[in-house]
């Protein structure tokens, strides 16, 4: 595939992607489909490459009519194939030996490097206990973005999923403490459309270089 035919189906699959709540039941994602997609959200980007999320992926009925009550019933829970429950994790330094461990062993860094990186990582972790609520939030939200465009590109329909009861998410799935959730995303084959949504405009989102004075 070539560097032009490559950015317009990244852009057709960005203009496609609409939140869809309505999904036909009883339809089940095949596992290559389904770990592909899983896949393809894990090349999202993340800060020092500590890939900070984790994808809890519920598909079986009893789990989904248990999540349903959680999610304040919201009938796509069940309906749909997948729901996938992003988690964050707050403590994402305690990879890092691995990941920078793995480079050093493969030669692309030097010991310094490798040092220094961890260091930094584990310094700024020790800092403040937000350091990694925030971290975890912000780049679970980067995969759960890539998820849904996978799901797009793969045939599927997807909508992220903010009003649930984590604690609740946390007691029934067994999530441990380390990780957040960050946000549900059903998946499934779309019943109905997606409801017609506006955009701003450039001129509405866009500031160039700075804001004007107050006045």
């Amino acid at each position: 595939m070539n560097q032009q035919h490559a950015a317009a189906t990244a852009a057709e699959t960005m203009r496609a992607r609409h939140s869809v709540r309505k999904y036909v039941p009883g339809v089940r994602i095949p596992e290559a489909d389904m770990n592909e997609i899983l896949r393809l959200a894990g090349t999202a980007p993340s800060s020092w490459n500590l890939q900070h999320w984790r994808f809890l992926v519920i598909e079986e009925e009893e789990n989904k009519r248990a999540l349903l009550p959680i999610a304040n019933n919201q009938q796509q829970i069940v309906d749909c194939s997948a729901v996938v429950a992003i988690l964050g994790d707050t403590q994402a330094n305690r990879v890092a030996a691995d990941i920078y461990g793995a480079q050093l062993a493969a030669g692309s860094i030097t010991q310094q490097v490798h040092d220094t990186l961890v260091g930094n990582i584990n310094r700024a972790y020790a800092s403040s206990p937000q350091v990694g609520v925030e971290e975890a939030i912000r780049n679970g939200s980067l995969a759960a973005m890539q998820l849904m465009l996978a799901a797009t590109a793969a045939g599927y329909a997807s909508c992220p999923i903010g009003g649930f009861r984590r604690d609740e998410l946390i007691k029934t799935f067994r999530i441990p403490e380390r990780y957040v959730p960050v946000m549900l995303v059903t998946i499934g084959q779309a019943a109905a459309p997606a409801h017609p949504t506006g955009r701003f405009t450039l001129e509405q989102t866009v500031i160039r270089e700075r804001f004007p004075e107050q006045s």
